[in-house]
């Protein structure tokens, strides 16, 4: 996600003050610097919830706006409390703008002698579509060859889950995956392929039930390397 010059304003929510800064896409992007202590990052663990919470009432109202545009009874049983339901599944889907990956791989970096391929597949992604708002979803393989050091293979799923809960482009969460990774761990070469289905094509425009997209992102030696290249897509491609 690219950033303009970011601008500070402030704003009161429940009695509180809170600072919220502004980029691009509209949220807040609370990075969190890896020299910052668990305390700092404790509070900006609260301080974004507490921007999710005051952001909640917007979210509602404008989930009950687009019912009413349908023609729905918004007081009726069934809708009650669909805006609020619809309200908190939007910031669940899209909190990936508030995590970053030095968080998750605080921890988790080690020093090992070891400069074979690592390939974790078919991590399941879920991501939702940012031209339609619909859902795409399907199997990240992730490989990466070390460079004196490993990562926690849970961690790759993490990175995944970061990126992906956000609003996306399958082209671009592939680099953004592959990008992430090479930067933390700064290996020989890193490889993603994405394999996805979008219901963006599913259940709407052309309706294609079987489509599948693929696409990849391949850094390092996996780019420049035909045989390291082929040995990865032949370890991940299905049985």
């Amino acid at each position: 996600m690219e950033y303009q010059k970011v601008t500070e304003t402030s704003g009161i929510c429940n009695g509180k003050l809170l600072s919220e800064f502004n980029c691009r896409s509209g949220f807040s992007e609370l990075s969190i610097d890896t020299k910052k202590t668990p305390v700092q990052r404790t509070n900006e663990t609260s301080r974004k919830e507490e921007e999710d919470e005051c952001r909640l009432p917007i979210l509602e109202a404008a989930y009950t706006t687009i019912l009413q545009g349908l023609g729905e009874n918004t007081e009726r049983q069934g809708l009650l409390r669909t805006p609020l339901r619809a309200a908190k599944a939007m910031q669940f889907m899209t909190k990936g703008y508030h995590e970053n990956i030095y968080d998750i791989l605080n921890d988790a970096i080690f020093d090992e002698d070891h400069e074979e391929m690592v390939i974790v597949k078919d991590i399941d992604m879920f991501s939702l579509c940012e031209h339609h708002l619909v859902p795409f979803f399907g199997k990240v393989h992730i490989g990466y060859l070390p460079n004196k050091k490993v990562v926690g293979l849970s961690k790759l799923a993490r990175i995944v889950e970061i990126y992906s809960r956000r609003l996306q482009v399958q082209e671009r969460l592939t680099k953004q995956i592959a990008t992430a990774i090479s930067e933390a761990l700064q290996p020989a070469g890193v490889a993603v392929i994405i394999e996805a289905a979008h219901m963006c094509m599913v259940m709407r425009g052309v309706q294609k039930m079987n489509s599948r997209t693929v696409t990849s992102a391949m850094l390092g030696v996996f780019r420049e390397d035909p045989k390291t290249r082929e040995e990865f897509l032949s370890l991940t491609r299905s049985a």
